[in-house]
């Protein structure tokens, strides 16, 4: 679904108060290491398969997923791609990729690319930490304003980033092989 366009590397405002982990009893969030490349692989395909399902072509779907896996993240990691992982228990719960907005069309200078949890951290507030971590993660960036692209057939991703303060600023489509589909976008000003 989200094209990789290649961004600026993000500069770190030192007078940021956050800590890029963050932690909450058994939930944890911080930057992805090497060793969870394979968990962030399991997390998006548990995921895209549960969301897209239905929605995105069959084929044009698995495509996605199998591109997506444990070597495709060493990558961008190793690209510097900012990656937060949400641990819960030990184990990776979800994960989050942000960075400078690809939407120059529109006023906000960051983007939450991705945030995706396991199935079974769905619906329980876990997703709330997660966002709060990016949004946080962004501002430490200086990348205060954002936004957020989803298709809009995901009813739970267009309904969350609704809770979480978005407001739709735009509508677009995103072409995934031969299907063009309605893409939604939420911004959150400074």
């Amino acid at each position: 679904m989200h094209s990789v366009r290649a961004n600026p590397p993000l500069r770190e405002n030192p007078d940021a108060a956050y800590a890029c982990h963050m932690r909450l009893g058994q939930i944890g969030v911080r930057r992805a290491r090497d060793q969870d490349v394979a968990a962030i692989a399991q997390v998006h395909d548990e995921a895209w398969r549960l969301a897209y399902r239905g929605v995105i072509p069959g084929r044009d779907l698995e495509r996605i997923v199998e591109r997506r896996g444990a070597v495709w993240w060493r990558n961008a990691l190793r690209r510097h791609a900012v990656v937060l992982v949400m641990e819960f228990g030990g184990a990776v719960a979800g994960y989050a990729t942000l960075g400078p907005t690809r939407m120059r069309s529109l006023p906000y200078v960051g983007e939450i690319y991705e945030i995706y949890l396991k199935p079974e951290y769905q619906g329980l507030g876990f997703g709330r930490h997660l966002f709060a971590a990016a949004r946080a993660e962004l501002a430490r960036y200086g990348l205060k304003s954002f936004a957020v692209r989803v298709l809009r057939a995901n009813d739970g991703a267009v309904g969350f980033y609704g809770r979480m303060g978005g407001t739709p600023v735009a509508d677009t489509a995103e072409r995934i092989g031969e299907t063009v589909l309605p893409v939604a976008v939420f911004g959150w000003a400074a």
